[in-house]
């Protein structure tokens, strides 16, 4: 177990013994009453197969059910949801987003350009301090770690690892889950490439992970292609890179048709960390704040986990007993994540730094 998965565990489970009066609190009943006055709630970026989203929404949804949610693009990326709530700054209407849902270099990103508004949600001291903002502007969610999915009737040898993807016998097959110029998900499974190569996470790791696509795409293994689970059972990209949760999404989906297998790669195993935070700019301020505590509740956080999502309050629920041993019992192996590397923030904006500005010159694939 890497020293930044021990910390981050042992910061859950310290946060879990310390704060069950917290995690039981609920929202008030002013929110609850603004919220439904406000009527409506504007998403973005959150696909239904992505982390359980479909039941999220739809539990939010039973709860509330004054409150309509009008959801925006959601197969866009994490620079997609910035680009729209800076688009919208001045627009009360059904485009502009409240909410967002971004990989974690993000967060930062959109406080520093005043993009976010704080609230800190009642379970707020059972999210780990590594990955929350102090004051609140933005908190982790839920966390995974980049696999490859394979479309079984295509690919006869499933994969092992990173370096097995160079082999000549998947030309023309491997595909990343998003534009890496603009995707949370891209960028960091670029990420994921450079540390199996043994480089240190950052901006090293970053410029490894391109001369490995840069490679991967000369030997016309690389389908400049966004991944998803339409294109792999369609044959157009048979190995996708993505996070665990949304392949392991995907092969519940496609029900045997293909018949696909999900891998955590042997090395290079990189954890990554999205975060919520409610627009400067949110038409309905008071529905976006009702939906973080929705989805930092008991509820919520269990809703995610059943979409293979390891929420932010995992440990802390798990010390209470709250979680049912059947969704435990769906989960990967622990073992595949004993190997997981969690990188700092500086970290992932430096390898987002060196991947969105390199890609095109380095790679040279315009992935679409």
């Amino acid at each position: 177990m890497t020293t930044n998965l021990r910390k981050f565990l042992s910061l859950t489970t310290a946060l879990a013994m310390t704060s069950s009066a917290v995690a039981y609190a609920e929202p008030s009943a002013e929110l609850i009453e603004a919220a439904k006055k406000e009527g409506m709630l504007t998403t973005i970026a959150l696909p239904h197969d992505w982390c359980g989203y479909g039941a999220v929404i739809d539990g939010f949804k039973k709860k509330y059910p004054e409150i309509t949610v009008n959801e925006l693009n959601p197969d866009a990326g994490s620079a997609d949801e910035v680009e729209a709530v800076k688009a919208n700054k001045d627009n009360k209407g059904p485009q502009a987003p409240d909410v967002v849902d971004v990989g974690l270099a993000f967060g930062p990103q959109m406080k520093a350009e005043g993009l976010l508004q704080p609230y800190k949600v009642s379970t707020w001291d059972e999210i780990p301090d590594t990955i929350k903002d102090a004051e609140g502007y933005w908190y982790g969610d839920y966390y995974g770690v980049m696999s490859m999915i394979v479309n079984k009737d295509l690919v006869k040898n499933t994969p092992a690892d990173w370096a097995d993807l160079m082999k000549p016998e998947y030309s023309g097959q491997v595909a990343l889950a998003g534009d890496p110029r603009a995707s949370n998900q891209a960028i960091l499974g670029v990420l994921a490439a450079g540390l199996a190569s043994g480089a240190k996470a950052g901006k090293e790791a970053g410029e490894a992970g391109l001369k490995y696509f840069a490679e991967l795409n000369k030997a016309g293994n690389f389908v400049p292609v966004i991944g998803k689970s339409g294109t792999l059972a369609q044959g157009s990209t048979p190995i996708v890179v993505a996070w665990d949760y949304n392949a392991l999404s995907w092969k519940d989906t496609l029900a045997g048709n293909p018949p696909v297998e999900v891998i955590v790669p042997a090395s290079g195993v990189l954890a990554g960390v999205y975060v919520q935070g409610i627009s400067a700019y949110a038409p309905h301020p008071n529905a976006a704040k009702l939906w973080m505590e929705y989805l930092y509740s008991d509820e919520g956080q269990t809703a995610w986990l059943a979409g293979y999502c390891h929420p932010a309050r995992f440990n802390a629920m798990s010390k209470a007993g709250k979680i049912p041993q059947a969704l435990l019992d769906k989960l990967p192996p622990a073992a595949s994540y004993e190997k997981a590397y969690f990188p700092t923030l500086e970290e992932v904006d430096a390898n987002k730094a060196a991947v969105t500005a390199g890609w095109d010159s380095v790679v040279g694939a315009n992935v679409q």
